[in-house]
């Protein structure tokens, strides 16, 4: 059996613009924002603690993480307001769900909030597929940090499974964060350029779900 270990916006749902816009809601209260071609290049991988983070000490500016906590627990629920009236899956999302936790088990391994994932994938019909969720509340730091995929890994072997895990990730920083965890990462370029994610160390890269295979998942493990 070979567990699959998921990202979610990006790669499960097409969502990151509906975060940037999240973001850039809370962010006008404090005089920012953030441009698109900046989120893509620079804070797509980060969970929204760091995101805040980055872009709160900008300048110089003191932060203090009270500041942090305030802006997360206020991008939440204008975040789900936009998601659940611009809901949108990628194509093949349900069914590389359903297939993959035919071969293993299959894991949610994200930067987001719980809350969104589960609102997701109960709106796919695909909850009682995954066996787990890494989210942003179980991990101390985001992608590229491997943490999140360390802790992955280890409930794994908790769990029982001893065979390979492949990871499916679309940003920069989640591929390094998969191959710091030493494990294999197939990256679709929903977000990224083929070379980019290359150059971060994909294992291999597809265009769209559909071409998320067994074979392509599989290959070398």
């Amino acid at each position: 059996m070979i567990a699959t270990l998921l990202d979610f916006d990006g790669v499960l749902v097409d969502s990151e613009l509906v975060h940037l816009s999240a973001f850039n809601d809370v962010l006008d209260g404090y005089g920012l924002s953030i441009a698109e071609k900046d989120y893509f290049e620079r804070y797509i991988s980060l969970d929204d603690a760091g995101v805040f983070r980055a872009v709160l000490s900008r300048g110089g500016r003191t932060l203090r993480e009270d500041d942090v906590r305030a802006a997360v627990s206020a991008k939440a629920p204008r975040f789900m307001a936009r998601f659940a009236s611009a809901f949108r899956v990628f194509p093949g999302a349900a069914e590389l769900v359903g297939r993959r936790a035919s071969r293993g088990p299959v894991a949610i391994v994200s930067g987001a909030l719980e809350a969104e994932i589960e609102f997701a994938l109960q709106k796919m019909g695909v909850r009682a597929s995954v066996a787990f969720i890494v989210s942003a509340e179980k991990t101390v730091a985001s992608k590229p940090d491997p943490s999140a995929f360390l802790l992955a890994v280890d409930h794994l072997q908790r769990q029982g499974h001893a065979g390979p895990a492949v990871a499916v990730e679309d940003s920069l920083g989640g591929v390094m964060a998969a191959k710091r965890a030493k494990v294999r990462c197939v990256a679709v370029t929903h977000s990224h350029a083929r070379e980019e994610l290359l150059r971060a160390g994909a294992d291999a890269i597809v265009t769209s779900l559909d071409e998320l295979t067994d074979a392509v998942l599989e290959e070398g493990l």
